[in-house]
């Protein structure tokens, strides 16, 4: 029997926040600092993918540096980009999340995008029936896997933050329920601003 979900009883909310790469790192940064500002708000950054690799750089050590508390890292890479690999990652990936929710027990999770780390971490939550919050869902990838994983990571999402209207219709054509969809913009604006 999967573990039941936490009500929480304290003041702050755990919200955990997935970032895998250096590119999905920055999108969220500004997003991490208004969690960690937010008084009744506690932030659980969960770190994996190319973060963790010497063959990407290491980005890590950014998130480090820019001092935000990482509350798990996940390794999860394989020196393969075949199915097989990224199948045997998102495996990997499945174990590590599990351990980490189990360790953590977060309120709220938040994963952007359409990367196998983000799926897999919102796959985990289901499991442990976790809330999920999308950024950047609805979108569209011609002919790439990106797709398929992007819009898996809807199905799990409870709440939806696409980026444009258009990504907000398609998230309703896949079934989800209007009033849990924000179209709220990209967060590369809040770079931008």
């Amino acid at each position: 029997m999967a573990p039941q979900h936490k009500l929480s009883t304290s003041i702050k909310r755990q919200i955990a926040v997935v970032t895998g790469g250096r590119a999905e790192y920055g999108l969220l940064r500004p997003l991490l600092k208004e969690i960690q500002l937010e008084s009744t708000l506690e932030l659980s950054l969960i770190v994996t993918g190319m973060h963790l690799s010497p063959y990407y750089g290491e980005t890590v050590e950014t998130i480090k540096k820019d001092n935000f508390p990482i509350a798990a890292e996940i390794e999860i890479l394989l020196s393969s980009d075949t199915g097989s690999g990224m199948a045997k990652a998102t495996g990997l990936g499945l174990i590590g999340f599990a351990d980490a929710y189990r360790r953590l027990n977060p309120d709220f999770l938040v994963v952007l995008g359409d990367r196998f780390e983000s799926f897999s971490a919102a796959l985990t939550a289901a499991f442990f029936q976790i809330p999920v919050a999308h950024i950047h869902g609805g979108e569209l990838t011609e002919g790439a896997l990106d797709d398929t994983l992007r819009h898996g990571i809807t199905k799990f999402a409870s709440i939806h933050f696409p980026s444009h209207e258009s990504y907000a219709r398609r998230i309703l054509q896949l079934g989800e329920d209007p009033s849990r969809i924000f179209n709220v913009g990209s967060l590369a604006e809040d770079n931008l601003a």
